[in-house]
């Protein structure tokens, strides 16, 4: 037999089984409970280095006029 149809055949069956395999425990694995705490704590590392959240003014993210507005500026601490 020659090494190629040797390959050839190995990749067709055994190869593609371990693939198989591979992909639905790296589909399932996320999901489980034990796994839980491990996905939360990678999913919050882009925050680890903030010490609290930006104040953001409202009315100015949605395209109001905001001159003339002191309530705004007593929430934001100016």
């Amino acid at each position: 037999m020659e090494t190629y149809t040797l390959l050839r055949a190995f990749a067709d069956s055994w190869f593609l089984v371990a693939m198989m395999i591979f992909y639905l425990g790296a589909c399932i694995l996320p999901f489980l409970s034990s796994r839980r705490k491990a996905m939360a704590d990678a999913a919050s590392i882009p925050f680890r280095n903030e010490a609290a959240p930006q104040a953001t003014d409202h009315n100015f993210a949605q395209g109001k006029n905001t001159e003339n507005c002191d309530h705004d500026t007593q929430k934001l601490g100016g």
